[in-house]
């Protein structure tokens, strides 16, 4: 009996002390916020060989982070829907809601980082839209996967955990939001979708800023442009963004496109013409007119790389027209809807589009 109770009292100081030990490591361990919004990386496909052919948006947070038990290795993870949609069928609305809602787990001194589940098609979008607009130094992290987890080699839980290990480090912080993808850390800011069937689908013109490699980050570069912390623009302060639309430059393009959206009470349109942002010659003058009006006119390259010289191909001081640098067009808008926020004086906007 004597002995009995001797060993009873060894195993609740054993089991004492144990959790103790795992109280202390999970104190140790970042706090990251994961916010989900649906995409592939929350898709499911019929079977393990649909790869490409799925539907997005099934998976709820609580089943993702169920199913990654590793992540409790590296940051203790908590997980909020914010909501469970396809990225194309992303709105503004949306935006403003998940960029508010990034902003206030920002200022809470329990979350170091956060991590955001997106889609693939429109990700890049949203990431741009958070540099801009959340004023933090903590890690925000985009990512997505470009299969489900239904298929095989599924890329999104390396994926998901890369980020909560990138959200959670401390050398993360002031980059900017970031984007990872197949070991890959992307700036927000610089990083597109190039591919649209492979594992390998984004980078940027200007590199990585860096890899991920089983949980540690291995950095290159840091981004130059104006970004979160240092930017101007401020999403609590924003409730609404204006209506700027996009047409694209062609062979043998009309201008019906223009005509329509100018008529539809935009604020700016993003011409994304060939080449150096070229404009047809039929189209210049119903871009003049569109200016004329009072609708911001900003010159991209539906060209992956490069940038669009200012006063090249077309005066841009005679027109008064803003050109967008090396962003491309679907940047370009997000930047333009922000700017219009604070200012529609064209220096102003093309000062705007240099730094940012």
């Amino acid at each position: 009996m004597y002995l009995s109770l001797r060993f009873r009292a060894f195993a609740a100081g054993a089991a004492l002390l144990a959790a103790s030990a795992i109280a202390q490591a999970q104190q140790a361990l970042p706090n990251v916020m994961i916010l989900a919004t649906g995409g592939t990386i929350a898709g499911a496909g019929a079977s393990a060989v649909n790869s490409a052919t799925y539907a997005a948006a099934k998976v709820g947070v609580e089943k993702l982070i169920a199913g990654l038990p590793e992540l409790s290795k590296v940051a203790n993870v908590r997980g909020e829907q914010v909501f469970q949609v396809a990225s194309e069928s992303m709105t503004n609305a949306n935006l403003l809601a998940l960029a508010k809602r990034v902003s206030q787990l920002a200022k809470q001194p329990d979350v170091d980082g956060i991590v955001i589940t997106h889609g693939t098609d429109t990700v890049e979008e949203t990431a741009y839209f958070l540099t801009l607009t959340v004023r933090t130094d903590k890690p925000i992290v985009m990512v997505a996967s470009m299969r489900p987890g239904t298929a095989l080699s599924a890329d999104g839980a390396l994926n998901l955990f890369d980020a909560v290990s990138v959200a959670g480090s401390k050398d993360a912080r002031s980059k900017g939001v970031l984007l990872t993808m197949n070991d890959s850390i992307e700036s927000g800011r610089d990083v597109s979708k190039n591919v649209n069937i492979k594992p390998s689908a984004f980078s940027s013109q200007w590199g990585s800023l860096g890899m991920v490699v089983e949980g540690r980050n291995y950095w290159f570069r840091a981004p130059v442009k104006r970004h979160t912390v240092n930017s101007e623009f401020d999403i609590d302060k924003i409730d609404a963004l204006p209506p700027v639309e996009i047409a694209y430059g062609y062979e043998g393009v009309s201008a019906t496109a223009i005509d329509a959206l100018a008529r539809s009470g935009i604020k700016a349109l993003i011409h994304g013409g060939p080449g150096n942002g070229s404009v047809a010659d039929r189209i210049v003058p119903r871009l003049q007119a569109a200016r004329a009006e009072g609708i911001l006119v900003i010159r991209a390259s539906r060209v992956p790389d490069g940038f669009v010289i200012r006063n090249a191909e077309q005066p841009d001081d005679k027109y008064d027209w803003v050109v967008a640098h090396d962003l491309r067009p679907q940047k370009a808008r997000i930047l333009a809807m922000v700017a219009l926020t604070k200012t529609s004086d064209t220096k102003e906007m093309q000062r705007i589009f240099w730094e940012y």
